[in-house]
């Protein structure tokens, strides 16, 4: 395996200082970061990756994210989408809330009391059962009780210095990105895996591991990637 940075689950929660539910969804994320969930997440910062910071949207790009959002508005997962690609899952916490019967108080946007740090909490436990199906891996879509909880029944199939590398191939006239890429050529190079039709397969499943490539798309980037990597193997040969 190439030698990347361990699998994590990405946390992006709502900026907003005017809802009380965004206080709510920062401290919840830093329970899970700090407490819960310390080796299995990574939080991205929402203002940065407004403002074009490409080590928060790598790591967006690469690893499943989670929105946590303050309101209906949903800025982060919004932004997530837009600059990345949609979260595995979007928390609306005005509907979580509201569906677990605990009322917000307008107090929350400056300091939680102890109603608000125990809904905090709750969202917290919330966030690290979604984490731990995450990493699962499983493919299979949500039950009901897990789209309850995050008040949609969709699934879309501080990061700084991710340094994720990514090949672009041209695949049929059109560019494609593929993660990790570089360093899986380096690894397989490094083991002196010569360019082979057996190569080839092995990397082709190697890019699925860490993209998401469509059946169709199957033949055309195997072969890209076949010309790259014996373009690479040239090279250095």
């Amino acid at each position: 395996m190439p030698d990347l940075p361990r699998k994590k689950v990405g946390l992006i929660s709502c900026s907003g200082e005017d809802h009380p539910l965004g206080t709510v969804g920062r401290v919840a994320t830093r329970l899970v970061l700090e407490r819960l969930r310390p080796d299995d997440t990574v939080t991205l910062c929402l203002p940065l990756f407004l403002a074009g910071e490409e080590s928060e949207r790598a790591f967006a790009r690469f690893y499943p994210t989670i929105a946590v959002d303050g309101c209906g508005v949903a800025c982060a997962a919004r932004a997530t989408a837009q600059y990345s690609g949609p979260v595995v899952r979007a928390l609306d916490l005005e509907q979580l809330l509201a569906g677990l019967g605990i009322a917000v108080q307008p107090s929350w946007r400056r300091r939680l009391d102890a109603a608000g740090m125990a809904a905090a909490e709750e969202v917290a436990e919330i966030i690290a059962r979604m984490v731990d199906r995450i990493l699962r891996q499983d493919g299979r879509p949500p039950t009901e009780e897990e789209a309850a909880e995050t008040g949609t029944g969709e699934v879309a199939a501080c990061s700084c210095g991710s340094g994720i590398p990514v090949l672009r191939l041209d695949v049929a006239g059109r560019t494609v990105e593929l993660l990790a890429i570089p360093a899986v050529f380096d690894q397989f190079r490094a083991e002196g895996r010569a360019p082979a039709p057996e190569t080839t397969a092995a990397l082709l499943a190697q890019a699925q591991l860490y993209n998401t490539i469509a059946a169709a798309d199957e033949a055309a980037i195997a072969t890209a990637l076949d010309i790259a990597y014996r373009e690479q193997w040239a090279r250095q040969n």
